[in-house]
């Protein structure tokens, strides 16, 4: 062999080992989250799933960085995109004061601009974002989109002062959202948004970029270097694994084939206490189970528009003897290892200022619903075992979403406790996208479903009257004085005024009962123990991940 073929077989040989030895640094710096499906899009204006909106905003920041603060149990503001910001003295407008050192993963400058078109795409009624209709505060149009003239001054590249309209209570949540590139989505036409191409190969200016989507398969991303947020000593990639299937999750997590993985069940906790590789941790509160009860009859509603209370659920008393009748602690103790807590109203015991601790459960007791239902007027008047009142029997469909053991174990104990106090349960089956379907058209009598409940509290979404701009009050909640308190709590009020307002709307909702609250449960996460600087909080288990690192 020849000096120069000696020479160029060790210079190969040297390039080969180098990139095996570089893949295999990357790989031991990496973490894999085993998720249950793909996602649809990376554009944080159509996020709208869970896993969507944490890649999305890993991927786009937002002017402000927000962090639960444990002791507090409320939201803390941290500069992000913008390095600071002051509100004027009356709260009628905003100033903020942006990075100059953001730059767009194509070189781009982040500027101002970019953060009023996204605030106006986000508005824009042709794009029907996950955001629309939600900018109450600010100038709009009769069809809620932002009026860019009247709520947008650009100072200068990076100084934007936002105006609110007068009266109105701003809060720096509802108007800090990932910002997306201007000079990439400005080409497309507005209803086009949606589909864009570049919605699948995004420009973003986050602590990570895409580096590779395998659809149905895995998401790999890369951090990004040039980002104010990198740290040499932590992650440089971080891999979503699409496996739908729970059990292969789990058997791949304590192979340690991947890192990471959700909403663990807690009959597998034990197990996964005895993997010394494994670590278990608790979110605790921001989910709660309920079973619905339609307040209003739907037949009324969907062939006349009109609201009439439902002949069956109606009546509060009614639904405080439903409440009573199902053993909630059995499922709680049972099925979820007491992994949760019983759930007494729709604030969650993560606010520790709001909640309101002299709210009594409603513990089982099925004599007391059975007195009742008899002062109501339900009774077994034909001796056949289902109580009946004007010649109405007491029985009614309860609608349950396919796809999760909880749900029929649920079902069943509830068709059992209510069955003895004469009242008869049928149980159907749907799948979950159809039954929202229906839930949200009001065709359904009663049903079984979790709420995951957004930080901070939003109750106008969920309990407002108005079934025209409140399409989350699903069982058709009809209550003034509810209203006039949510509509309060809508403006900037000191703390103890506010927690007042809390307090009464939590007396208010507990005595009406338009839900039976079953409890709150606990999100379980298994996480390798290589892992580190990992922060679980109410807030998301895979936020601020740029500040993670592996052993």
């Amino acid at each position: 062999m020849t000096r120069k073929k000696v020479t160029l077989l060790a210079c190969f040989l040297i390039l080969f080992l180098s990139s095996c030895g570089s893949e295999n640094t990357n790989k031991n710096n990496r973490i894999v989250i085993g998720i249950p499906a793909d996602i649809n899009t990376f554009n944080p204006l159509f996020a709208f799933t869970v896993d969507e909106g944490a890649i999305t905003e890993l991927l786009y920041l937002s002017l402000a960085d927000f962090r639960w603060n444990k002791e507090q149990g409320e939201l803390e503001a941290f500069p992000m995109l913008a390095k600071s910001w002051e509100w004027a003295k009356d709260s009628s407008s905003i100033t903020f004061h942006l990075r100059d050192d953001v730059k767009w993963s194509d070189g781009v400058p982040l500027t101002a601009n970019d953060v009023v078109f996204s605030l106006d795409v986000y508005s824009d009624p042709m794009v029907d974002s996950r955001l629309y209709g939600i900018f109450e505060d600010v100038y709009t149009d009769n069809e809620n989109h932002i009026d860019i003239k009247k709520t947008f001054t650009v100072k200068s590249d990076y100084e934007l002062q936002i105006n609110f309209k007068p009266n109105s209570s701003p809060d720096l949540i509802d108007i800090v959202h990932p910002v997306i590139p201007k000079h990439i989505f400005e080409k497309y036409d507005r209803k086009d948004l949606a589909t864009a191409k570049d919605n699948f190969n995004p420009v973003t200016n986050g602590a990570f970029v895409l580096k590779k989507w395998d659809r149905n398969q895995s998401i790999i991303l890369g951090v990004n270097k040039n980002s104010f947020l990198y740290n040499p000593d932590n992650i440089d990639e971080l891999v979503f694994k699409i496996i739908p299937e729970y059990t292969s999750r789990l058997i791949q997590l304590t192979k340690g084939e991947i890192d990471l993985m959700e909403t663990i069940k807690t009959g597998d906790i034990d197990d996964l206490k005895s993997n010394e590789k494994i670590v278990v941790e608790s979110i605790r509160g921001r989910e709660y189970e309920y079973v619905g009860w339609n307040n209003i009859d739907p037949k009324t509603y969907n062939e006349k528009k009109e609201i009439v209370p439902n002949i069956l659920f109606g009546n509060r008393k009614t639904r405080i003897a439903l409440t009573y009748a199902i053993n909630r602690q059995e499922i709680l103790e049972d099925y979820l290892y007491n992994y949760g807590e019983l759930a007494a109203t729709p604030i969650s015991p993560i606010f520790k200022n709001d909640i309101d601790p002299n709210i009594k459960q409603y513990e089982y007791n099925p004599d007391m619903a059975r007195k009742i239902l008899k002062d109501e007027g339900w009774t077994d008047s034909n001796n056949n075992g289902t109580i009946d009142r004007n010649g109405t029997e007491f029985e009614f469909t309860l609608t349950i979403p396919s796809g999760n053991p909880l749900r029929p174990y649920e079902a069943t104990i509830i068709k059992n406790n209510l069955k003895a106090v004469g009242i008869e349960v049928n149980i159907e089956t749907q799948e979950l996208g159809a039954m929202l379907d229906d839930i949200d058209a009001k065709k359904r009598d009663a049903w079984i479903l979790a709420q995951y409940v957004p930080i901070p509290i939003d109750l106008k979404s969920y309990w407002y009257s108005d079934l025209r701009n409140t399409q989350l009050n699903f069982v058709s909640y009809q209550n003034k004085k509810a209203d006039e308190i949510i509509e309060e709590l809508t403006a900037h009020l000191p703390k103890d005024r506010q927690k007042e307002l809390y307090y009464q709307f939590q007396e208010i909702i507990h005595k009406d009962q338009p839900v039976t609250f079953m409890y709150w449960m606990a999100d379980i996460v298994g996480i390798n123990k290589r892992v580190k600087n990992i922060n679980i909080t109410p807030f998301g288990a895979i936020t601020h991940c740029w500040e993670w690192a592996v052993k």
